[in-house]
C-alpha cells in the first residue's frame, strides 16, 4: 500500500511540474509578443529599437508613434500578464488545490514579466515590464489596476520619468501582496516572491536610467515636459 501510495504522489509531483511548465511557457511567449514593436512598425514603418530609449514599452511606443499607440502599447502589454494568470486559472483551477494553484498563477504572471523584457522574438530585447506587470498582479487581484493607475499617473504628472514611475509600481506590488499575506487574505506568499522576482527585472531592465538618473540626464516626457519648456520661453 505504501508503494503504490509512494508511486501516486511521484506521479501527481511529475503532473505538477507539467501544469508549472506549460503556465511558464504561455506566460513567455504572452510575454515575448512584441506589441509596441509592432505597432510602431505597421503606422510607421520604423524599428522601435533604433527610437529613444528602444524599448517596446507604452512610453517609448508614444515617442515613435504617437499617443494612439502608445496607449495601444500599454493597454496589450497589460494584458499579456493579466491574460497570463487568467490562463494558468481557466486551465488548472479544478485540477490543483487553491494552494498549488496560487504558484502556479504566479509563473505564469512572472514569465509574461520575463517574457516582455527579454523576448524570444527580438533576440532576448524587450520593454521594463511595467505593463505585464501591473497586469499579473492585477489578476490576481483587480484592486491593484486602479491603485496602480493613480501612482502611476500621479508620478507620471509630478516627476515626468517614466523609469521612475515603472520602478515605483514594481515596489509597490510586493509590499502589496505581503500586506495581503501578511493578513491572511492569500494562501501562500507566493504573489509577494512573485512580486519581488518581477521587481528585480524591472529595475535590472531599467538600469541605463538610474545612470541616467544620476547623471541628471533622463528623459523628461509628458505634462512636466511641458511645463518645463514652458518655463524655458518665459524665461
Amino acid at each position: 500500500m505504501e508503494a503504490g501510495s509512494t508511486k501516486i504522489n511521484r506521479e501527481e509531483r511529475i503532473v505538477n511540474i507539467g501544469y508549472f511548465l506549460i503556465a511558464g511557457f504561455i506566460g513567455y511567449i504572452l510575454g515575448s509578443t512584441p506589441f509596441g514593436f509592432l505597432y510602431v512598425k505597421a503606422k510607421t514603418g520604423k524599428d522601435i529599437r533604433t527610437i529613444g530609449s528602444g524599448r517596446m514599452g507604452g512610453t517609448n511606443s508614444y515617442r515613435a508613434g504617437g499617443i494612439a499607440i502608445g496607449i495601444l502599447t500599454a493597454l496589450s502589454d497589460f494584458l499579456k500578464g493579466f491574460l497570463a494568470v487568467w490562463a494558468a486559472i481557466w486551465l488548472f483551477q479544478d485540477k490543483v488545490d487553491p494552494a498549488l494553484l496560487s504558484w502556479i498563477k504566479m509563473t505564469g504572471g512572472v514569465m509574461a514579466v520575463i517574457g516582455h523584457n527579454w523576448s524570444v522574438f527580438l533576440k532576448f530585447k524587450g520593454g521594463a515590464g511595467t505593463g505585464p506587470n501591473v497586469g499579473w498582479a492585477a489578476g490576481i487581484w483587480l484592486p491593484v489596476l486602479p491603485i496602480g493607475l493613480v501612482i502611476m499617473l500621479g508620478f507620471f504628472w509630478i516627476i515626468g520619468m517614466a523609469s521612475v514611475v515603472s520602478m515605483t509600481m514594481a515596489i509597490i506590488i510586493p509590499v502589496i501582496f505581503g500586506i495581503r499575506y501578511f493578513m491572511g487574505i492569500d494562501p501562500t506568499p507566493a504573489y509577494m516572491i512573485g512580486g519581488l522576482i518581477t521587481c528585480f527585472a524591472v529595475g535590472w531592465a531599467l538600469r541605463p536610467n538610474f545612470k541616467r538618473i544620476a547623471e541628471g540626464n533622463e528623459r523628461i516626457v509628458g505634462p512636466r515636459a511641458k511645463r518645463m519648456g514652458q518655463e524655458q520661453q518665459a524665461n
